[in-house]
This record gives structure tokens, C-alpha cells and sequence, in this order.
């Protein structure tokens, strides 16, 4: 089969097409024929080492496709079942070995690719805006990238709780995705400062919750969005690491919150799994949950995709097809 391999920490020229062996799956295992692969920042810093791991590598924690089939000790799922994952290392290739307790079935109405590209993405608005900062009625939240593959659905998930959100976005066309999504208002953070715009549009009050996956071009500055006692969740790195944060800064303004959460610790067993999966999955079955996939590239591509990932030139979520 062909798959993408890591031979050594890099950027995206790091990624090759391989030719490795067909796998074949062990005790609780399943044979995956990988339909599309996710492309999440989590990869790119599988990538360049930011979060290690062993290498050679197949990097992709998340994807979809059909059950071809199964090792021993499997009785929840058989040859010709559609399934979708995350969480579970090497999607990057034609074909994958996924613990049957990392396995989610796709529902009938949900298009095999959809399932894909909400997983990583979908679970992680939803631990956002239901366990990190459980937004009610009223909240008012700024998210950052509001037109990325997180963004997009967080923004929708706390329009739903009733929250009003606020955006930033780096163009004109990302800021109509954000607005169409359900953002009340978007700030283009290349234009205008952000820090003025929350405050300006919250009545000098500031927002209860900023959600920063952006890391080190936006973290300092969003604490100054933040009313007392407001929470800031920086949850990726997409612009780098975020700076040193003295605790001290916290009580000076505003005794807020800091967290760096991350997926794995919201889903720490099955029962949360399948809990939050099937939420965002029976969103996009009734279409409560809108997927936009703004780009797919052949498997191949897979350098080409990480280099447009990383260059901010992407809306929603970029798949890669093998």
C-alpha cells in the first residue's frame, strides 16, 4: 500500500509517498480502506517534532472509510462497515489499522468524507464550548480563526447555546464563511485591532471566553478581550507556540483563567467517545452541523497540503484523498 512517511523532523518536504507492506490486523484491531484522511495542526507538529513521536512515521490521526477486515477479539464491527476515528496514528496512507475502541460507525446519512473531516475538528468545538467553557445563553465569546475547520464549527455550536460570538478572520471572504456560519460580527485582525474592536463591540465590557488556537500571534493581546474572571482556552499553536504567561498578569487584569487543553483528556474512555461523536455526527445527519470542506488533495500532495494549511491559505477542512 502506499502511505506518507516521516523519516525525520522537517518541514513539509519531510513528507514522502511510500510503498510499505499491506497490514494486517491484530487482536481488537480493524483493516481500515482509508477513504479520506483528515488534515489537522496537530499533524504539522507530529511533523516537526513540536509533539513527538517514534519515528519513522505515517503521520493522521483522523479519517474515514470501509471496514476490509478484522483481527481477533472484534464483535462490534465487520468487513463492509463504514467507520471514522481520530485519535488513532497513521490515516496519512491507502490503508489503516484502527483499535476497534477508537472506531466510530458513520450513520447512514452521513457522507463518508463529512464523517472524516468533523471528527477531530467536531469533538474538539464540542469539548470547547460544552466541558472547557460550557457557554449558556447570553455568553459572549471571541474565537479566533473563525473561518478554519475548528472555527467554523465552534462558531455554529455556540450560536446553538445561544451565545454571541465574535470572530477574527484574516480576509473578506473568511469573514462571509464566519458571518454564514452564525458569527454576529467578524473583525479582520489585519485591518483593525481586535483588542479595540471586542471592546468597542461589548461596550467596553469584554467577552466571558476567547478561544485561541492561533498560539503565539494572538494569546498575549486576547487576555485584554476578556471580562473579569473571563477564560481564556489556548488550544493550538497554528502561529507557534504561545509565550510564558506570569499568573501574576491574571489577577491584574481581571482574575481571569488559563487553560491548554487538549482532545485526548475529553475523551478519555469509550463512553465519552461515542457520547461526543455521536453528538457532532447526528448535528451533521440533520444538518443542525454544517461540514464545509474547503479542500482535498491527493495523498501524494500531502506536503503541498501541509504548506497550505500552515500558510493560512485554507477555509474549513482540507482532506487528503489516497
Amino acid at each position: 500500500m502506499k502511505a506518507i512517511r516521516v523519516e525525520a523532523h522537517g518541514g513539509p518536504e519531510v513528507l514522502e509517498l511510500a510503498e510499505l507492506p499491506d497490514p494486517t490486523p491484530g487482536p481488537g484491531e480493524l483493516l481500515v480502506r482509508v477513504e479520506a484522511a483528515g488534515l489537522n495542526f496537530i499533524d504539522v507538529y507530529h511533523r516537526t517534532g513540536l509533539y513527538p513521536n517514534p519515528l519513522p512515521l505515517t503521520p493522521g490521526l483522523e479519517g474515514a472509510g470501509v471496514v476490509t477486515g478484522v483481527g481477533e477479539d472484534v464483535s462490534a464491527f465487520r468487513e463492509g462497515d463504514r467507520v471514522c476515528w481520530t485519535q488513532a496514528l497513521g490515516s496519512y496512507a491507502e490503508a489503516a489499522l484502527i483499535p476497534q475502541d477508537q472506531a466510530i460507525a458513520v450513520p447512514l446519512e452521513v457522507e463518508t468524507r463529512d464523517a472524516a473531516a468533523v471528527m477531530l475538528q467536531g469533538l474538539t468545538a464540542h469539548y470547547l464550548s460544552q466541558s472547557t467553557y460550557p457557554l449558556e445563553d447570553g455568553d459572549r465569546c471571541l474565537i479566533h480563526a473563525a473561518a478554519g475547520g475548528v472555527g467554523l464549527l465552534l462558531v455554529q455550536m455556540a450560536r446553538a447555546a445561544g451565545a454571541r460570538v465574535i470572530g477574527t478572520v484574516s480576509t473578506e471572504e473568511k469573514a462571509a464563511l464566519a458571518r454564514e456560519a452564525g458569527a454576529d460580527e467578524v473583525i479582520l485582525y489585519g485591518k483593525e485591532d481586535f483588542v479595540e474592536e471586542v471592546r468597542r463591540l461589548t461596550d467596553g465590557k469584554g467577552v466571558n471566553v476567547v478561544y485561541d488556537g492561533v498560539g503565539k500571534a494572538t494569546a498575549e493581546k486576547s487576555l485584554d478581550c476578556l471580562a473579569p474572571r473571563g477564560m481564556m482556552v489556548l488550544f493550538g499553536n497554528a502561529s507557534g507556540p504561545a509565550g510564558s504567561i506570569d499568573p501574576l498578569v491574571l489577577s491584574q487584569k481581571g482574575s481571569l483563567f488559563l487553560t491548554r487543553p487538549v482532545l485526548f483528556h475529553y475523551i478519555p474512555d469509550r463512553v465519552s467517545l461515542e457520547r461526543r461523536s455521536t453528538d457532532v455526527l447526528n448535528g451533521v445527519a440533520t444538518g443542525e452541523l454544517q461540514v464545509r470542506i474547503g479542500a482535498t488533495f491527493p495523498l501524494a500532495d500531502a506536503a503541498e497540503a501541509h504548506r497550505a494549511l500552515e500558510g493560512r491559505e485554507t477555509t474549513g477542512k482540507v482532506l487528503l484523498l489516497p
